[in-house]
């Protein structure tokens, strides 16, 4: 059974020159991620996801950060340009966990 998962968070642009931009899922979704991907996350624990936001889907993978306790999704290039998002918007996301059965 796959779960999606829906939030709304704050796009956000990594410190420094690398242009990463990112959405920080809240701490209870977190958590329910966290015990759902418990038996097949990937290295660095890691987990890999489908996400869309305003209708432009990727994939890619949530990375656990230490900071918040939470997992950070980066948000693609593609996907900022074509939703017209940009750092410090209010963003909508919708993703489910992938898993490798």
């Amino acid at each position: 059974m796959t779960t999606s998962y829906a939030f709304r968070a704050e796009l956000w642009l990594y410190p420094g020159d690398s242009g990463w931009h990112f959405l920080t899922l809240p701490e209870d979704l977190a958590d329910e991620v966290r015990e759902e991907s418990a038996a097949f996350r990937k290295g660095f624990g890691s987990v890999k996801v489908a996400a869309s936001i305003a209708g432009h889907r990727w994939e890619t993978s949530l990375f656990p950060d230490s900071k918040s306790g939470s997992y950070l999704l980066p948000v693609k290039k593609t996907v900022r340009t074509a939703a017209g998002i940009s750092a410090g918007d209010e963003v909508d996301v919708v993703f489910t966990v992938q898993r490798d059965d």
